[in-house]
């Protein structure tokens, strides 16, 4: 089975999440992406109780998620012997991923000003908060913060007068990882083709901007941009919400162009009476009588009538566009995810096997890729050192004065 990375390597100085997806979707395609870390380990390692999961170094699904298929080593980048050790690696490698923050970088001699004068054709990629510009470009960033709030979920997704939704963790990160892996990829060919070495860099603040790119260019215009948060019975088109089914289920449904589907909709809820109705149709006449509040109000008394599998019938007949508000516990047993190859089922090492999730970017000709649990800690540092020159002796010294680290099995 030919991947297309393979003979591609990666070293990825990175933690958490949004940079590890870019480095976990190379390896995937058969990069050789090997993963740098403190003999503690990336803080990714000890999120366990925060999911909900247990504490586990033999069983980390969050861990496997972001960094399967990739090797690992262990250096002390503050010891000189450890810092050699990663240049050495770095003189073999095509991409370096990263998400340190710009000043530790330049403190230790990683900015990409100073690697292009030695590495003229290395794509370096590096993903920050909130960008590498401005006052903001040395603070702290999460999803939570840079992505959710700054970048305008919070504010405006929630139901006016209520609070921001709640949030989870990896949700902004993935989307960010992805658009990073997007500008690697491109800038990467280029170094294969042209010999030429780039700078990639994205952020979970600008990310998230594109993200809401059409509504911050609405709200250029005074009308319901700049209106948000809304209150969703009063949204300029009634049939874009969620609706409670009698057994206490939400059911979403699109339908972007009004018109197309108001009549169609209304006879599939069971209200042939107002199907002709000139108050609600078209949408300007809707518009005009400012009854959008009331055609909402009429949707959702008539769903909460019936229960989800009543409904999922007649919209399913109806060719309503149309979705259940599915719980995780439903998402990992989804038939629909299922026949698409959304997940893979892990063996562990305590004889526990546990449904982990794929990257959603497939392949036809070079087929589901494998899925290796993510190593432990300095698992691969020696045949990664041997591999760039050094001796098992060299190996054994660098152990022996910290340089390097290999967590041992217990």
């Amino acid at each position: 089975m030919s991947k297309p990375l393979e003979g591609v390597k990666v070293v990825e100085l990175a933690t958490f999440i949004a940079a590890s997806t870019s480095g976990r979707f190379m390896a995937d395609l058969g990069a050789d992406v090997i993963k740098i870390e403190t003999a503690k380990g990336d803080p990714l390692r000890y999120t366990a109780p925060s999911e909900g999961r247990p504490l586990d170094m033999y069983e980390n699904t969050t861990w496997d998620l972001e960094n399967g298929n990739k090797r690992c080593i262990s250096l002390d980048m503050r010891n000189p012997e450890g810092k050699e050790a990663f240049f050495k690696l770095l003189d073999t490698a095509d991409v370096l991923i990263t998400n340190w923050r710009v000043q530790a970088l330049e403190r230790a001699g990683l900015d990409y000003e100073t690697l292009k004068k030695k590495y003229p054709k290395l794509v370096y990629a590096i993903c920050t908060g909130y960008g590498e510009f401005g006052p903001d470009k040395d603070l702290p960033g999460f999803d939570f913060t840079a992505f959710f709030a700054r970048g305008g979920y919070l504010d405006s997704l929630r139901q006016k007068g209520s609070i921001p939704m709640n949030v989870v963790p990896g949700l902004g990160d993935h989307n960010v990882g992805m658009n990073l892996v997007a500008g690697i990829l491109a800038a990467l060919y280029q170094a294969k083709v042209k010999g030429v070495g780039e700078k990639v860099e994205t952020s979970l603040f600008e990310s998230a901007i594109f993200n809401f790119g059409m509504m911050i260019q609405a709200s250029n215009y005074e009308g319901i941009a700049q209106n948000y948060p809304i209150d969703v019975r009063e949204s300029a088109n009634p049939f874009n919400a969620a609706w409670r089914t009698k057994d206490d289920r939400f059911i979403q449904t699109c339908m972007p162009d009004y018109n197309t589907y108001y009549k169609k909709f209304m006879a599939a809820i069971g209200r042939e009476d107002i199907v002709e109705n000139d108050k609600y149709f078209p949408v300007q006449n809707l518009q005009a009588n400012k009854l959008g509040t009331e055609v909402y109000d009429i949707v959702m008394d008539a769903i909460n009538k019936k229960d989800l599998e009543y409904w999922r019938s007649v919209f399913t007949e109806a060719d309503i566009p149309f979705a259940l508000a599915q719980n995780w516990m439903e998402i990992r047993n989804d038939k629909q995810a299922e026949a698409n190859n959304c997940f893979y089922d892990m063996k562990y090492e305590n004889g526990n096997t546990r449904r982990l999730v794929r990257l959603p970017v497939k392949f036809t000709e070079m087929g589901v890729p494998d899925y290796k649990r993510g190593p432990f800690i300095g698992e691969n540092g020696r045949e990664v050192l041997k591999e760039i020159g050094y001796s098992d002796a060299e190996v054994d010294k660098l152990i022996e004065s910290n340089a390097l680290f290999i967590w041992e099995k217990k």
